[in-house]
C-alpha cells in the first residue's frame, strides 16, 4: 500500500554494511521523477548496493495520504531503461553524462496471479529484454499457479526469485484474502490460522502460528527447490523476523 515509510536505501546500505550480505534496494517510481530517481541510484552506486527492484508502486489512493499527487514521471518499464543507460552508457535517458560508475543488478517485479497470465508475460518479456537481469514475484501461496508461472518464463532465462509472505496472524492473513489484489489465501490455511485465536496464552497462539506456518510453507519452499527452475525464495517476513531461522533451517 502507498504509506510514509523510511527510505529503503537506509536499510539496505546499513545491512550490506553491518551484515556482509548483499540487498536488493527497492525504488518505487511513485514518488519520484527522472531527476530524482537517477539521483538515488548514484547514490546507490556510491554505497556500493549491487541490486535494484525497479516498481511502480500501488497508487497514491490505495494508502493513507489519499491527497498525495502520484509522479510517474517514468513507469518501471522506463526506469528499467534507464538504468540500463545509466549502467550500460554512463548517461541517462537524454544522454547527459552521468557523474559516478553505477555497477548494478536491475531486478522488476511480477504477479503470477495474473489472470488473464499473457498480458503479465508479455509485461516480463518486455522488460527483460529492455535490459532485466532477475525478476522477484508478488507473494505466492498457490504452487500450481508458481510452477505454471516459471514454466512459462523459462523462455527468458532470467533468474525468478519466489515471493512468499509468512503470515504472522489471522488479522493479517484476513487482510491479505480480502485487500491485496491478485492474492488469495487457501481458505484450509485461513481456516488454520483462525484457529490460532482460539489459543487464550498470548506466547502459546505465537507457537502455533509458528506451527501453522511451518507446515504450510516448508513444503512450499522444498517443492519449489526440487521440481522447478527458480533461483531462490524471497521470503517476506514483515514484523515476522522470529519465523525466519527455523523456516530457513527446515527447507535448506
Amino acid at each position: 500500500l502507498a504509506m510514509a515509510y523510511m527510505n529503503s536505501l537506509v536499510p539496505s546500505y546499513v545491512v550490506q554494511r553491518d551484515v556482509g550480505l548483499e540487498t536488493v534496494y527497492q525504488v518505487v517510481v511513485r514518488d519520484r521523477n527522472r531527476l530524482a530517481l537517477t539521483s538515488d541510484i548514484l547514490a546507490a552506486a556510491y554505497l556500493g548496493i549491487k541490486n535494484v527492484l525497479a516498481i511502480s508502486g500501488d497508487h497514491t489512493v490505495l494508502g493513507d495520504n489519499k491527497g498525495g499527487r502520484a509522479v510517474y514521471d517514468l513507469d518501471s518499464a522506463q526506469f528499467v531503461y534507464l538504468l540500463k543507460k545509466m549502467i550500460d552508457e554512463g548517461t541517462d535517458l537524454q544522454g547527459n553524462e552521468i557523474h559516478g560508475k553505477v555497477e548494478i543488478n536491475v531486478g522488476i517485479a511480477a504477479n503470477p496471479n495474473a489472470n488473464p497470465l499473457d498480458p503479465e508475460i508479455l509485461k516480463i518479456g518486455r522488460k527483460v529484454k529492455i535490459g532485466a537481469d532477475f525478476i522477484q514475484t508478488q507473494t505466492m501461496f498457490d504452487i500450481d499457479l508458481t510452477k505454471e508461472f516459471l514454466k512459462e518464463t523459462e523462455r527468458f532465462s532470467c533468474p525468478t526469485l519466489v515471493g512468499i509472505f509468512p503470515l504472522k496472524s489471522f488479522g493479517i492473513a484476513d487482510f491479505f484474502d480480502k485487500y491485496i489484489p491478485g492474492v488469495s489465501v487457501p481458505r484450509d490455511l485461513l481456516e488454520a490460522m483462525e484457529k490460532c485465536k482460539e489459543e487464550p496464552d498470548k506466547e502459546k497462539r505465537k507457537d502455533r502460528y509458528d506451527e501453522v506456518n511451518m507446515e504450510f510453507f516448508s513444503p512450499f519452499i522444498k517443492e519449489i527447490r526440487k521440481t522447478t527452475s527458480a533461483a531462490g525464495i524471497h521470503v517476506m517476513a514483515v514484523l515476522y523476523e522470529r519465523i525466519l531461522d527455523p523456516l530457513l533451517r527446515e527447507t535448506m
